[in-house]
């Protein structure tokens, strides 16, 4: 069911791979959530916001503080929704219960300015190498996020950002990334080809910004990755934008962040 939001423009964020990306790309970040109320009428986040995330039932990861409270106050002035990555999956009920963001795991279905969208990280439509397989549908299982959250959290989340590239590449140039994209856009016009209720599908997970109208009034969207140069995209009433974000001023890092 796709559920609707008001207003009619969308502001769509992804890739930023905070904990992996330089400190200033949070801060860029934390400049434009300020910014997304002037921008549009809801924010839609899709997918590997951090590099890994892991919700405990009574922990969440130091390091992604500061975007996250962000985020729960930018949702209490318009509708934030957030896709799971495969790098940051594994939210539990954070996201919604205490930082009032509309979270899938997976996929979330609403409609904005009068467009039913999809949303979709985008990892999993291609086959990748046996090792990055077997680890996707390692993390993936009950099995292993119940083991994992045995773990102490000085032990999980160190182990897991050392392993984290297993789960998927930062590159945005070269011929992998070109497959990748190229296949991404084949399933992205497949699906709205066979599913005319969609009418936009939003994409992320290749680091490659697109933007393919498939039909009349119906397109395909990846804003691009937010550490390459802080891309992101608008979908308004007529249509929508690839854009990218300036700073006000010279960026202040971050303080750093213990892993």
């Amino acid at each position: 069911m796709f559920r609707p939001v008001p207003g009619q423009t969308l502001v769509v964020v992804s890739d930023a791979h905070l904990g992996y990306a330089p400190s200033a790309v949070e801060a860029a970040l934390l400049e434009f959530l300020d910014v997304v109320p002037a921008l549009g009428d809801a924010l839609l986040v899709n997918g590997d916001l951090f590099e890994f995330w892991f919700a405990y039932r009574s922990v969440v990861p130091r390091h992604a503080f500061r975007v996250a409270a962000a985020l729960a106050g930018l949702s209490r002035r318009l509708p934030v929704f957030m896709v799971g990555g495969n790098h940051d999956r594994w939210g539990l009920d954070f996201w919604d219960r205490e930082a009032g963001v509309h979270y899938a795991p997976h996929r979330l279905e609403f409609t904005a300015g009068d467009r039913q969208v999809l949303a979709v990280h985008g990892d999993g439509l291609r086959n990748p190498r046996r090792l990055t397989r077997m680890l996707q549908w390692l993390v993936a299982s009950r099995t292993a996020s119940a083991a994992y959250r045995a773990l102490h959290p000085e032990l999980g989340f160190p182990l897991v950002h050392r392993l984290s590239a297993l789960l998927g590449g930062h590159g945005v140039h070269g011929p992998l990334v070109d497959v990748a994209a190229a296949e991404q856009r084949a399933w992205a016009e497949q699906q709205l080809l066979e599913n005319p209720s969609i009418e936009l599908l939003v994409l992320g997970h290749t680091h490659r910004a697109a933007l393919v109208q498939v039909a009349p009034g119906r397109h395909y969207l990846n804003p691009g990755a937010w550490f390459d140069q802080f891309r992101y995209a608008v979908v308004h009433r007529d249509g929508a934008e690839l854009r990218q974000f300036t700073p006000s001023g010279p960026l202040q890092p971050a303080p750093a962040a213990p892993q």
